[in-house]
């Protein structure tokens, strides 16, 4: 039997789990990414899918917002409560509030209903892409520290003095990279290429987002994301002990 390994199954095949109360968006998606050579599974609510994670973890989920039962917001608050598993949300409804929080719950990327099957596999891919990369990094790079943070590559972790923080794989990403700039003004379109692999194509809101959580976890840990006007963010010391 295949086993996960941080993540990615040993046996080199993805396996994504999809929670959408609409039998036939589901099997579109379904057919899509098995065609792409995913293993997916497939739930008529997203409180189902949580069920089937605890009992065997998935490497990517997608989740529908407006289920019976839970809420897709309310999964990924479970999801995120044990595992930095990639979270994609879909959703009808296209407000600011409802993207602000499903980025803010720790989702990695949402999508609105309608959309093209195609692009969501391309997301997947991207998401795959970026962290099937990284993992096959064995040499250790030359250590990378920004006030009380260091940067373990082959163990894809951000550590706050020996303790790795709690991220997910696109605030890892996001943060990596701004460390790897330090004190260098990153933009918008710069991260969306770098983290997200689509340029233009991802909200540029994303960024702002997944920036807003990173704030949140950086507190106390001697180092700030600054805003730069008009253009994107600089990671810098923020004179705080650590």
């Amino acid at each position: 039997m295949a086993k996960t390994n941080g993540g990615t199954r040993m046996d080199g095949a993805k396996r994504i789990y999809v929670a959408d109360d609409d039998g036939n968006i589901r099997q579109i998606i379904k057919t899509f990414l098995e065609s792409d050579g995913f293993e997916v599974e497939d739930f008529p609510t997203g409180d189902l899918l949580l069920q089937r994670f605890l009992e065997r973890e998935c490497d990517l989920v997608i989740l529908d917002v407006m289920m019976p039962g839970s809420s897709g917001f309310e999964v990924c608050t479970e999801l995120r409560k044990t595992s930095t598993v990639p979270i994609i949300m879909l959703t009808a409804r296209d407000s600011e509030t409802d993207y602000a929080m499903g980025l803010g719950l720790g989702s990695d990327d949402y999508i609105t209903k309608p959309f093209s099957a195609m692009s969501l596999v391309m997301r997947v891919r991207a998401i795959f892409r970026r962290i099937d990369f990284e993992s096959q990094k064995r040499a250790a790079p030359v250590a990378v520290t920004a006030g009380g943070l260091t940067l373990d590559e082959p163990a894809r972790h951000i550590l706050r003095g020996r303790v790795p923080l709690s991220l997910t794989p696109t605030e890892y990403e996001l943060l990596k990279y701004l460390m790897l700039h330090a004190e260098q003004a990153v933009s918008r379109e710069e991260l969306l290429n770098q983290v997200w692999g689509f340029g233009t194509a991802v909200e540029t809101r994303a960024t702002d987002d997944t920036v807003r959580r990173l704030r949140q976890k950086l507190d106390g840990c001697g180092v700030a994301i600054e805003a730069v006007w008009g253009y994107g963010f600089r990671l810098t010391a923020d004179g705080g002990k650590p």
